[in-house]
């Protein structure tokens, strides 16, 4: 599963350094054919790409505080791993924008597509994407049941396929931010796990085992 991650995210970043002909054109052709497509449900995707933020942000507070509320350590555990991944995922997101710099739909072929919103910053990888897929993995590892993994994965790909009905990201985009967000949220699960096998929270304090 890791190879098969690193591997698509491999390629997608390829993609859009190099950015073949026949490439571009899918990425383009796909992006058109969703962006104008039910022009009645744009108030949905942005409802959904609205979202991404804020309940990234919000699971892991709330969590948190039921956590402190309920003198609950292990929930309080699964809120920092998942604010962790949020974080890990932000610095990654940021910094992979910087480095492709790949110019957004809208600005890259003018009149083309109608953008909800006009952004500033660099469109390869979807940050609302990648942020929603961290959140999702994140919850879909500590708690994998149906009713958990499922809600999740569905809300997380209905911000990513927000971005491409709204105009401010090509398939490519939001296909590495999704690849992104879970690779985050699985570096960071392993990380957590070391860390929790040789310290633990006891009367809310870490402690060495």
């Amino acid at each position: 599963m890791r190879k098969v991650t690193l591997f698509i995210l491999f390629l997608s970043i390829v993609l859009a350094l190099f950015n073949p002909l026949g490439a571009q054109n899918t990425d383009i052709n796909t992006l058109r054919t969703v962006n104008h497509a039910w022009p009645g449900m744009k108030p949905v995707s942005r409802f959904f790409t609205e979202t991404a933020i804020p309940v990234s942000l919000a699971v892991p507070v709330l969590m948190g505080g039921y956590s402190l509320i309920g003198r609950d350590e292990e929930l309080l555990k699964d809120a920092f791993y998942i604010a962790f991944a949020s974080g890990v995922n932000l610095g990654l997101t940021l910094s992979m924008k910087e480095l492709i710099a790949r110019r957004r739909p809208y600005d890259a072929y003018p009149g083309m597509f109608d953008c909800y919103e006009v952004q500033n910053d660099y469109s390869m990888p979807s940050g609302h994407t990648s942020g929603a897929f961290a959140t999702a993995t994140a919850l879909s590892i500590r708690y994998p049941k149906w009713y958990i993994v499922a809600p999740s994965f569905l809300w997380a790909g209905a911000v990513g396929f927000s971005r491409m009905h709204l105009g401010v990201h090509y398939p490519s985009d939001v296909l590495a931010g999704a690849v992104l967000g879970a690779g985050s949220a699985w570096l960071t699960w392993k990380v957590n796990q070391w860390l929790w096998d040789r310290y633990d929270i006891r009367g809310f304090r870490l402690i060495k085992r």
